[in-house]
């Protein structure tokens, strides 16, 4: 029995929840891991995601002069077994703020996958990187706790 995509969303999305697509936000047009950061995601309109990038180097060189270092997360495979190399979360950046319903419409047009679930410790240290982030908007580090505990 299929699960219609919307139950399945509205079911499964929570802080840390993974999903794996392609984005036309991105330059590159690959699939990519987004983590779900909202503290409540079921209850809120807009989907705050962290897009994570293996090339960890370039984003590492892209942000030395710019951004403070706590603002990229870096996540090992020991971290998270889905990833098969180190990867990092360039919370300056790859920040993207999707409706529930772009992800259901990715899903049912099999154009989204559903992800194991992230460690809760990671999705804080996302959050908090990007709280630190000087480039991302106040309504989305508000969204995020920003200033509350997390």
């Amino acid at each position: 029995m299929d699960i219609p995509p919307e139950v399945a969303i509205k079911a499964s999305i929570k802080p840390g929840s993974v999903y794996y697509f392609a984005s036309p936000k991105l330059h590159s047009a690959g699939a990519h891991y987004f983590v779900v950061l909202n503290i409540n995601p079921i209850t809120e309109e807009l989907i705050i995601l962290a897009c994570a990038h293996s090339e960890s180097k370039e984003i590492r060189q892209r942000n030395k002069h710019n951004n403070p270092a706590k603002t990229l997360v870096e996540v090992s495979p020991t971290q998270y077994p889905v990833f098969t190399r180190p990867t990092v979360f360039d919370c300056n950046n790859n920040i993207f703020v999707e409706k529930i319903e772009a992800l259901i419409e990715r899903l049912s047009q099999k154009k989204l996958d559903l992800k194991p679930e992230m460690d809760m410790a990671l999705v804080k240290q996302l959050r908090q990187a990007v709280i630190a982030s000087r480039l991302i908007a106040e309504n989305i580090k508000q969204q995020l706790g920003m200033g509350k505990p997390t």
